[in-house]
């Protein structure tokens, strides 16, 4: 995956960066982590059973028959001393509790956002917003979903024009990688404004 620095100037980057995926029950944190990830992803998926169903709705999702309990890892190379390590969390709320040990260390967060069930991205963009984790919104775009503008997305999830909002798709490799090099680019950014490394 290549990626540019749009600010400009340099910046002393880590040589591993931990990036979270992050999003609602079902926006597809788990297809993005496997579609991008150079290496088998290790996936915590469990069969979803009628025992979670109240916990669960499956509304704009009834064709989904697993869910992520602990967490996704993926890692991707980006050049001979840069490395990617990808942690997809849990979407229900009951799992939530795991987020704020996975945060630790984290550089970065790709948000997914399923705009059949908009409202399901808001804990994510919350919980990073008040740590001060910096991430990008990407608008996973399923077959069977309404496509909307960046601009419409951002306004109905209340984000300021700092936050990086863009289509996905979550199954596609370049798609995810995009979404990636976008919050490096964000995160680059945001450090020479600081002046400070990510």
């Amino acid at each position: 995956m290549a990626y540019a620095n749009d600010c400009d100037s340099p910046a002393a980057v880590p040589a591993t960066l931990k990036i979270l995926v992050a999003g609602g029950f079902g926006a597809g944190k788990t297809t993005f982590v496997s579609a991008v990830s150079e290496i088998e992803p290790l996936s915590t998926e469990e069969l979803l059973s009628d025992l979670g169903a109240a916990d669960d709705p499956l509304y704009g999702v009834e064709a989904k028959s697993t869910t992520t309990v602990a967490l996704d890892f993926g890692r991707i190379t980006l050049d001979e001393r840069h490395v990617l390590y990808l942690f997809g969390t849990p979407g229900q709320h009951r799992f939530w509790f795991l987020w704020e040990e996975m945060c630790a260390g984290a550089l970065g967060a790709v948000v997914l956002a399923d705009t059949r069930r908009l409202a399901d991205c808001f804990p994510a963009v919350d919980f990073f917003e008040r740590r001060g984790i910096a991430f990008v919104l990407a608008v996973n775009e399923f077959d069977e979903g309404h496509r909307y503008a960046p601009d419409e997305v951002r306004e109905a999830v209340g984000l300021g024009p700092d936050v990086p909002v863009l289509r996905c798709d979550a199954r596609l490799t370049s798609s995810g990688t995009g979404a990636l090099a976008a919050l490096v680019r964000h995160l680059l950014c945001l450090s020479n404004e600081s002046g400070e490394p990510p």
